[in-house]
């Protein structure tokens, strides 16, 4: 069940006092995750989890947040239940530039996009957006660093575990009825870009900070320009009054604030496309000859029983996870209680929202008293099965590896 904010349009201006709720030492260390994870990980996860709320998600829930900065927000892995949905104000928080000020939620309606590509390019405003068409869609939102923390490399950047995504329920106008509207896409077009609308620092170069993505066209065919998340008007600190959904995509695609939509003939060149984000083999830097970080693969992980929950009582233990497929439907989702020696296939529990959603699932084993090392892979609709090993590369992205994700728990 989602939830819902009371008595006003944007729950960033709700019960800033929850800023000052802290979660308790415990917690902190447990945000470390993984058993066995270094000495320097746990401080780090303790640390992060002791710092406040930054005022501008100071209605998120304190108690399943880790603040690792004012601009990541890690939800732990103990807060996810056994829902689809990820509340609101539990969902992870990435902002590759400050939020812009929150003058520009006061008039939702008058916010403007521009769209260019196409054989009639013009301005709309989101009211015009809303006459144009409406789509539900429930997908994964998943930072592309999900997972860096699990890179023996310690690459840069925030070391996620598994918080850094949600499943996430997004409403707006899809945008292949805006193409349509507007005469189609021109001919040569070959990538939709999408430009956000955060203030620039000054005295730079604006192609080294504006947040702008190029993803294939074919994306358009399930994208949306979506001003409603979990059943409200998208958050300040989540994108809103407009952001791009680009369903199957890492969150980096999902651009938030988008005041420009373009279908063009080559990649952005804006440094954030051009060598950022880009799987670069370690000790090098991104070039544009590269993979981007663009869809999704299979993946999965348990969230319950783990460690930091302290040791379960042999018995009857009922595993439970979460499992996507990314641009494709999860099919099915294995569970090992052996360190991946063995598999069990796990039920799905709960509704099915569709190819872009993650599934629940659960596994009930009996345990006896020991060590285990309890682990979970994906299969998608296509056949593909969630890999045992990372892809190694200079920046941590796209770690989906059984293996790295794997829990070593005592069963007492």
């Amino acid at each position: 069940m989602t939830r819902r904010f009371i008595g006003t349009a944007d729950p960033s201006l709700i019960n800033p006092q929850r800023r000052n709720l802290l979660a308790g030492g415990a917690t902190a260390v447990a945000a470390a995750g993984l058993a066995g994870f270094s000495k320097t990980a746990i401080a780090q996860a303790a640390a992060a989890a002791a710092k406040p709320l930054p005022p501008y998600v100071a209605w998120k829930d304190p108690g399943a947040m880790i603040v690792h900065t004012s601009s990541t927000l890690e939800t732990k892995r103990s807060a996810f239940g056994t829902s689809i949905i990820t509340p609101t104000d539990q969902l992870y928080i990435r902002n590759n530039l400050p939020a812009p000020d929150a003058s520009i939620v006061a008039d939702r309606d008058g916010w403007e996009v521009t769209v260019e590509g196409v054989k009639n390019p013009r301005k709309l405003t989101v009211k015009e957006l809303k006459g144009m068409g409406l789509e539900t869609t429930a997908m994964v939102l998943q930072c592309s660093g999900n997972g860096r923390g699990y890179f023996p490399s310690k690459p840069s950047g925030t070391p996620w575990q598994v918080g850094a995504a949600g499943c996430v329920v997004w409403s707006g106008v899809p945008v292949r009825a805006v193409v349509e509207a507007l005469g189609g896409v021109t001919d040569g077009a070959v990538y939709m870009t999408s430009t956000g609308g955060e203030k620039l620092p000054e005295g730079l170069d604006p192609k080294s900070a504006v947040v702008e993505r190029s993803v294939p066209a074919k994306a358009m065919a399930d994208a949306l320009l979506a001003w409603e998340m979990n059943g409200v008007p998208i958050p300040l600190a989540h994108g809103g009054p407009l952001r791009i959904i680009v369903p199957g995509y890492s969150g980096v695609n999902n651009i938030k604030y988008i005041k420009r939509l373009a279908f063009t003939a080559e990649q952005s060149e804006a440094a954030i496309q051009k060598t950022g984000y880009r799987l670069s083999p370690l000790g090098q830097k991104g070039d544009p000859s590269q993979p981007s970080v663009w869809e999704m693969s299979a993946k999965s992980w348990i969230n319950s029983p783990a460690p930091e929950n302290g040791s379960v009582q042999a018995g009857m233990v009922q595993i439970k996870g979460v499992a996507f497929g990314g641009i494709h439907a999860v099919k099915a989702v294995e569970v090992s209680v052996d360190g991946g020696k063995t598999w069990k296939q796990a039920k799905f529990v709960g509704p099915d929202l569709g190819r872009y959603a993650w599934r629940q699932f659960v596994l009930g084993v009996k345990l006896p008293a020991g060590e285990y090392t309890i682990a979970s892979r994906a299969i998608d609709s296509e056949g593909n099965q969630q890999p045992e090993e990372r892809l190694e590369n200079a920046s941590g992205y796209n770690n989906s590896s059984w293996r790295d994700h794997a829990l070593k728990i005592t069963v007492a």
